[in-house]
């Protein structure tokens, strides 16, 4: 729990909304209790299976605590996204700071989607973009959780562009493309879809290992993009 605490302080998300400062330890533990079943629930069942009784059964609380604490099943459920996301965030910035070649930390980042595909986080991700379709005061929350990730592939892709000689794309349009892409590539995934999948990241792998035998260049200037 401690663990996930320093995540959450580290990421965007307010950690007070979380875990609010001086609360005693018996909020905080049914706080946690009930982010974690909601977690699980979200995971095993999906949100519109989730009710405040079961949800709070799961979590071993009275179901009055719910409302009580979060004030809406809705505000758990986006709690669990926005911690479940400060702790991957966390792995995800460790991974790409490291001193590895770029090429090494692609490959990284794609065996962190399939275990985020195991471990529930792209589905609660892409179940709750699809609940804030209908539910605009929900929307400012995910679109917060997109803006995070999209700060870390940033930082990431800024020194690799330039790396890689790659300016066919700016750094926005490559983290769009980036975004876009495993956001597709994890839903079709969730149905069971794999088609293609496979080819793209060998070609996109064998592209970058093209441009790591020593093939790179500089990246053109706008003027000399625009001749």
């Amino acid at each position: 729990m401690a663990r996930h605490r320093e995540a959450e302080a580290r990421s965007g998300f307010p950690a007070a909304r979380m875990q609010p400062a001086g609360a005693s330890e018996g909020r905080r533990g049914a706080i946690a209790a009930l982010l974690d079943a909601a977690e699980r629930l979200l995971v095993d069942q999906g949100y519109a299976a989730i009710t405040t009784r079961k949800l709070a059964e799961q979590a071993g609380v009275n179901h009055g605590l719910v409302h009580y604490y979060f004030g809406s099943m809705e505000e758990v459920m986006v709690q669990v996204l926005e911690r479940f996301t400060a702790r991957l965030i966390e792995r995800q910035r460790a991974m790409y700071s490291s001193d590895r070649p770029f090429l090494e930390k692609w490959r990284s980042a794609w065996a962190f989607q399939e275990e985020d595909l195991s471990s529930g986080y792209s589905k609660i991700w892409l179940e709750l973009q699809a609940v804030a379709w209908n539910r605009p005061e929900l929307r400012a929350r995910l679109q917060q959780v997109n803006r995070e990730w999209r700060k870390v592939l940033t930082e990431a892709f800024a020194p690799a562009l330039r790396e890689y000689g790659f300016d066919a794309l700016s750094l926005e349009a490559a983290v769009s493309l980036v975004m876009t892409m495993a956001q597709g590539y994890a839903l079709e995934r969730l149905c069971d879809i794999e088609e293609g999948h496979a080819a793209l990241l060998s070609e996109i792998d064998d592209w970058m290992k093209s441009r790591s035998r020593g093939t790179a260049r500089a990246p053109r200037s706008k003027k000399e993009r625009s001749t």
